[in-house]
């Protein structure tokens, strides 16, 4: 009736790989999310700075570069002038508590990032945060 030690008991050994391929799915989801979110606004060098402020957990700011060829950009779009400012009050950048981060080009001069934060103020921006990469020590 009962089986001996060489018989074959019935339960398979197999290494069940459904979590596995659970676990990977859900991790390339979070890249594929998130990467797009790191490169936002144009490509820009940014000027070194050896303090940074802490960065706060807020709204999600909005972002302008101006590229050395002072062309200027809200996220991926290229505006200026009036455009600029209608285009930033229309997402929002007026609303309290709603930052601006201003990229601009290490090769640019002041004055020329200057012209593009009176813009921002005229658009009603509250906060306008500097883009720097900070130098390590």
């Amino acid at each position: 009736m009962g089986m001996g030690l060489g018989g074959k008991s019935g339960i398979k050994a197999d290494i069940n790989v459904t979590p596995l391929v659970d676990v990977c799915l859900v991790l390339l989801i979070i890249f594929m999310v998130v990467t797009p979110m790191l490169q936002r606004g144009k490509e820009v060098r940014l000027p070194k700075a050896t303090f940074v402020e802490k960065e706060r957990k807020e709204a999600d700011p909005l972002v302008v570069s101006i590229t050395a060829s002072k062309k200027v950009y809200l996220e991926q779009e290229a505006l200026g002038g009036a455009a600029l400012e209608q285009a930033v009050r229309d997402k929002g950048g007026g609303t309290p508590g709603r930052k601006i981060l201003l990229k601009g080009d290490e090769s640019l001069e002041f004055g020329d990032v200057r012209k593009v934060m009176n813009q921002l103020r005229r658009a009603g921006a509250r906060g306008v945060a500097l883009g720097v990469e900070q130098v390590k020590k």
